[in-house]
């Protein structure tokens, strides 16, 4: 099932690369002949084309990127999922059992060892 913000970032990509065609036929093959346009004409168009599509390109990948997004998980079902792992490491903790007394050797850190030797 698709949720909302999948819908959404669908929609968003779908009228960003749509508006962005729709610019680009309409600048270039319906406004004339572009080769009779002057060079001051030019100066203009093609900075504002390029932002202008690069807006779009950027807006149509946000919305691919909310369309292919998995939805999040419900809060509910992340915080019973963390207690049932709480409850899974209670039962597999063992109980604590009395440790053999360490001899002398043992309990000295390891640089007093070695200096020993």
């Amino acid at each position: 099932m698709v949720s909302k913000d999948q819908t959404i970032g669908g929609l968003i990509c779908l009228v960003c690369v749509v508006v962005g065609v729709l610019y680009t036929i309409g600048l270039f093959w319906l406004g004339g002949n572009p080769f009779d346009w002057g060079l001051q004409f030019w100066l203009i168009v093609i900075p504002v084309f390029i932002a202008f599509v690069a807006v779009m390109g950027i807006g149509a990948w946000i919305g691919w990127t909310m369309a292919t997004t998995p939805p999040p998980k419900p809060i509910e079902e992340i915080t019973s999922e963390i207690e049932e792992k709480k409850e899974e490491e209670k039962v597999e903790e063992k109980p604590v059992e009395e440790a053999a007394p360490e001899t002398e050797e043992q309990t000295k850190p390891a640089r007093k060892r070695r200096s020993e030797k």
